[in-house]
């Protein structure tokens, strides 16, 4: 098992964002793990608090509801989902992610699987109810993010809610950093893709020293109908 640089892992990050394949060093995170979810550095091996009391606040009555974990990890949040009542997808770009979740979960009743986000099954396209974001825009570059946001919000059912983890940062600051966290600014943005926002919180996690985070709710723009 190979123990983690942080320094390494910013310029083998940046090595891949310079040659325009933003995507090409996930699965060395997960790969570097050998098989160990414990490993995996990134991985806070729970759910999200914040959507956990997302699900407590808006019990799943319908069933079969469909909800979708992007960029999956090592699947503490799909976990969560799914015991909250929704058939759920998760879906990692890295193999070795979707090889650790299943080693994890022998018994789950989550959909994991291999899939991209800009190319994903054409059968994903406004299916989902609940639509599950959590820190991936954060390590990708430049017009990725935006692209991100606009895939993101193409999953989403006609009565669809997204929910949107991330680490952020004050406008201005931390422009080099390694990933990238989210400013309100940019945020903001997926209101540019139809959807309007619900909720927004700003919090400090429990770290030492903690971090700043965004959780915000968004729904489907709702057209108003013209008048005859």
């Amino acid at each position: 098992m190979k123990e983690f640089d942080p320094v390494k892992y910013q310029e083998m990050v940046r090595e891949y964002q310079e040659r325009d394949d933003p995507f090409g060093w996930f699965d060395s995170i997960y790969s570097d793990a050998e098989g160990d979810h414990n490993a995996v550095f990134w991985a806070d091996l729970a759910p999200n608090p914040y959507l956990l009391k997302w699900l407590e606040k808006n019990p799943e009555t319908w069933l079969k509801k469909k909800a979708i974990a992007i960029g999956c990890g090592v699947g503490d949040d799909a976990e969560a989902m799914a015991a909250a009542g929704y058939e759920v997808t998760a879906f990692d770009i890295a193999p070795s992610a979707i090889e650790l979740c299943k080693k994890r979960y022998p018994d789950s009743k989550v959909n994991y699987l291999v899939a991209d986000l800009f190319d994903y099954p054409e059968g994903w396209a406004e299916a989902f109810d609940l639509v599950y974001e959590c820190n991936t825009i954060q390590v990708l570059p430049g017009r990725y993010r935006r692209e991100a946001m606009d895939a993101m919000v193409s999953l989403m059912s006609a009565e669809g809610k997204l929910l949107v983890s991330c680490r952020s940062r004050k406008s201005g600051e931390e422009l080099d950093a390694i990933p990238l966290p989210l400013d309100k600014n940019e945020i903001d943005s997926f209101m540019h893709f139809g959807v309007r926002q619900k909720s927004f919180l700003v919090y400090d996690d429990d770290q030492e020293p903690s971090v700043p985070h965004f959780f915000a709710t968004y729904s489907r723009e709702r057209r108003k109908r013209k008048r005859n």
